[in-house]
């Protein structure tokens, strides 16, 4: 061989190498991530304070799910904004699968009730799994006189605009439930929001407002003291844990149906293997009793999807949430 062909040789096998090289270097960080993931504490960012039902169900989830995957997963609250706050630093980490966010159906809302996100929720994001799905409950006082929910809506129609129903702020789901109620049910009550659920409650018990629409933690130690009255849930089915209350459709609302859930998805980009990892232990986490059983007793029906399920799930609130605020004529933020 010449020193010519001796050196292209050389200067072929480098050449190939350095390719090799600079490919290996390119997918490792794929390949770690999905063959070793988690090797490091996962964040997992959530727009809602500390003690709220969206908190208290990733709190469960997460403390399981570090116990599956060996690694910790803490909880980062950032509340506000319609949630837009904390869906962008979300989308501000490397798409490697330890920042992820928590998403509801109040993003959906926010895709309808802010002018500018900053970000879009179905492309920005590939969806992991639902971890939990909880109905509103439609209460009454008990010396309102309106036992049941079919009274209220017989009255209601009798009284158009005269009876009232009370919410927390403007845009929540709660306050969407009722503009939707208005609507399948036929009847014309006046919506009243309010701050927060305690004042909510404070005017039901003074019969300031006829009807409430909450979530079951909120009103939980009121309907075991009698004070107020469960006379329906919001979703498609009854609840295990109020199994003798009816549905609104079930009692008389036209076609309703209202159901809050919240779920991990993480920034597009994230490898799938990843992806595949959180789901599959996601499921096994949310199929374990104990978490079920505490889930429960909060009113969260704890349950896992695969990404498809609840990624469609996001698609048709953005949707159907989009109709009930436009109808309502809510003005966008």
């Amino acid at each position: 061989m010449t020193d010519r062909v001796k050196r292209w040789a050389v200067s072929r096998r480098s050449a190939v190498t350095g390719a090799l090289m600079a490919l290996a270097t390119a997918l490792a960080p794929q390949l770690v991530s999905a063959q070793a993931y988690p090797s490091r504490p996962v964040r997992l960012i959530i727009p809602f304070g500390a003690g709220g039902v969206a908190d208290v169900t990733a709190r469960l989830v997460s403390e399981k799910l570090g116990d599956k995957l060996g690694q910790r997963f803490i909880i980062e609250n950032m509340p506000g904004a319609g949630g837009i706050n904390a869906a962008r630093a979300a989308l501000s980490a490397a798409a490697d699968g330890y920042t992820l966010a928590l998403f509801s159906n109040g993003t959906a809302v926010s895709v309808s009730l802010f002018k500018k996100l900053g970000f879009d929720p179905l492309t920005d994001f590939v969806p992991v799994s639902s971890m939990g799905y909880f109905d509103f409950i439609f209460v009454t006082q008990e010396l309102s006189g309106y036992k049941t929910l079919p009274e209220l809506i017989k009255a209601a129609k009798a009284k158009p605009g005269q009876l009232n129903v009370g919410t927390i702020n403007v845009g929540s789901t709660q306050n969407l439930a009722a503009q939707l109620f208005n609507a399948t049910a036929g009847v014309d009550l006046a919506i009243v929001p309010f701050r927060n659920s305690p004042d909510v409650l404070i005017s039901l018990l003074r019969g300031d407002v006829q009807l409430a629409v909450e979530n079951y933690t909120a009103v939980r130690s009121h309907l075991a003291d009698k004070k107020i009255i469960a006379v329906a849930t919001s979703g498609p089915v009854r609840t295990s844990y109020l199994p003798d209350v009816p549905t609104v459709k079930e009692a008389g609302g036209g076609d309703f149906e209202a159901q809050s859930w919240n779920a991990i998805f993480a920034p597009k980009g994230t490898p799938p293997e990843v992806i595949k990892t959180l789901n599959g232990a996601l499921r096994e986490v949310l199929a374990d009793p104990e978490l079920k059983k505490r889930a429960l007793e909060l009113g969260i029906e704890a349950k896992a999807s695969t990404p498809e399920e609840i990624g469609q799930r996001l698609k048709d609130d953005i949707e159907k949430w989009g109709k009930v605020i436009e109808r309502a004529g809510i003005a966008k933020e």
